[in-house]
């Protein structure tokens, strides 16, 4: 199964940035696991991704469905949303390695699912609702990083959107097969070492069952 890592940290050159101490985590068990393969690592950050704005795929998809004729920019927008797609269904594992940001998924990561949430692509619609057209054992992976701590059923728990938010676009809407989350959380409070040995651990798990076999 190829996996496609999808880095949705605004510095993800930053090495010391939580979000890409778990990025490394993951590579480390998945060169011990798949020592001849190597991910798709896709950086958000330094990506041309299309926006649902008036001059872009807005505009864009407006013109397709009335059959007008797009310019050459609109068809170059158009075909920056297209390989962003193409790529996303090629692989079945989704490793998404983000931050919170203000309890929710970055801006850029925003962006990156208006270009892959597409009817008749990844969902349809139905007259009993959307249907979700990722069934071929697509999983998904959120690796998050948080300075505050979202596990402890107290008041911030509600508040963290971001993984409630993922897991329903990806596993109740385009029909992933399985959805996963592994934490590095209380950064802002925590010593590194403890972050990050339960992180490890909670990894270690969720790793297995992620490219373990369809039906395991």
């Amino acid at each position: 199964m190829q996996t496609l890592i999808i880095n949705a940290h605004p510095d993800f050159t930053h090495r010391e940035s939580y979000s890409n101490k778990l990025q490394t985590l993951f590579l480390e068990q998945f060169k011990e696991r798949f020592p001849h393969e190597e991910p798709t690592i896709l950086h958000l950050h330094e990506t041309e991704i299309p926006r649902i704005e008036k001059d872009q795929l807005l505009r864009i998809w407006n013109k397709q469905a009335s059959e007008q004729t797009l310019t050459a920019t609109e068809k170059k927008i158009s075909a920056t949303s297209s390989a962003l797609l193409a790529q996303f269904k090629a692989h079945h594992r989704i490793v998404i390695v983000s931050p919170v940001h203000n309890f929710n998924v970055t801006s850029r990561m925003k962006d990156y699912i208006d270009n892959i949430f597409i009817a008749r692509e990844t969902f349809k619609y139905t007259e009993d609702g959307s249907v979700g057209l990722m069934t071929d054992d697509y999983r998904v992976l959120l690796l998050q990083a948080s300075g505050s701590i979202f596990t402890n059923n107290d008041r911030y728990t509600p508040l963290e959107f971001s993984h409630y938010y993922l897991k329903e676009i990806f596993q109740n809407l385009m029909g992933f097969q399985q959805f996963h989350i592994v934490r590095a959380q209380g950064t802002a409070i925590l010593e590194e070492e403890t972050i990050l040995s339960s992180a490890a651990n909670d990894l270690s798990k969720a790793f297995e069952a992620f490219y373990s076999p369809s039906g395991m």
